[in-house]
């Protein structure tokens, strides 16, 4: 069992960065491959970026590719999403993900086991 909690949304100009956390806890953080996922107002979940167990792999969804970065800590238990250049179309809800297939940059939601609340981005003016 893991429980996943999301912090560091907010809203920002078009052009800014923004850093997403999530912070896990209940079981052994490095067995699990992490993902982030959005789902914007009327539109299906989208995936956004993932990285491996050890974080060795990492994984971009192409709308994002160049602008977010996913990382994470093992020691502190912590999967970050830094997000520069802004856009509107950016503006979602944000969820991080944790999937057994720890080996692995899973993009697809099914994949995934547990999932956190979720924390708002809006990019506007």
């Amino acid at each position: 069992q893991v429980q996943l909690v999301e912090s560091g949304g907010g809203l920002v100009q078009p052009g800014g960065s923004l850093r997403l956390s999530c912070a896990a806890s209940g079981s052994i953080f490095r067995t699990y491959a992490m993902g982030w996922f959005r789902q914007a107002p009327g539109k299906e979940r989208e995936f956004v970026a993932s990285i491996n167990g050890i974080g060795s792999l990492v994984n971009h969804a192409d709308s994002v590719r160049g602008r977010f970065a996913i990382s994470r800590d093992n020691a502190k238990n912590t999967v970050d999403l830094q997000m520069s250049s802004l856009k509107p179309e950016d503006t979602a809800v944000y969820y991080c993900a944790a999937s057994l297939y720890s080996g692995t940059t899973p993009a697809m939601g099914d994949n995934y086991l547990y999932w956190g609340q979720g924390t708002q981005v809006t990019v506007s003016s």
